[in-house]
This record gives C-alpha cells, structure tokens and sequence, in this order.
C-alpha cells in the first residue's frame, strides 16, 4: 500500500499563495491517481482537484477553476496543489488521496489518504 504525507499548509492573506505537496511512500506514486480534497467542521467533504496516473488529465472544482494548478513529478513521488488568488472560503483542511482505479471527484473512490495539512486565509 501507499502513504502520504501532505505539507506546505499554513496562514496567508487573501490573495496569497500556498503550494500544498504530497510525497508518496511505500509503493510508486505513478501507479495511483491522486485527488485533492478538503474539509471544514460543518461541511462535508469537498472535491478541489485530481490527476491522473500520467498526469495528462486534471480536474478541479469549479470554485478553484483559475487559481489552483494540480501537478505530479512521478520520479519524485510528489503530487502538488498550486493555489494561487486564495480566498477565505478556501480555508480548510487540506487532504491528498490515492486511486488505483480511476481519477475520480467521488471521494469513496480512494483508498489511501493522508493526514491532511490546514490551510487558513484571512481577509
């Protein structure tokens, strides 16, 4: 099985940037999609961004849709989050997570998460 471990959360003003990472352990990244998800207390769980195996194929929500650029360097075993223009409602905790199976915005369909990395914007 895979582990993640998701880092670069933090504090930053509105409009703003963070760069989430994901590093991958245990098994090689390239053989999983990766998702990007993130909850608030209260809220379900949300869909930001996936991509694929290869990384040929992205997805966002489209909240993010503009401002957040999801990318893997499989040599690495890395899957980044790029957000830029962040905005208060972005706040959140932050989760990568793994599929053999599908690059998918349905959050069941992955196996492996990380612990999750908190992301705060402030007005």
């Amino acid at each position: 099985q895979v582990q993640l471990v998701e880092s670069g959360g933090g504090l930053v003003q509105a409009g703003g940037s963070l760069r989430l990472s994901c590093e991958a352990s245990g098994r090689t990244v390239s053989n999983y999609a990766v998702g990007w998800f993130r909850h608030t207390p209260g809220k379900e769980r949300e869909f930001v961004s996936a991509i694929s195996r290869s990384g040929s194929i992205t997805y966002y929500t489209d909240s993010v849709k503009g401002r957040f650029t999801c990318s893997r360097d499989n040599a690495k075993n890395t899957v980044d989050l790029q957000m830029t223009n962040l905005r208060p409602n972005d706040t959140a905790i932050y989760y990568c997570a793994a599929s053999r199976d599908r690059t998918s915005t349905y959050y069941k369909d992955y196996t492996y998460w990380g612990q999750g990395t908190q992301v705060t914007v402030s007005s």
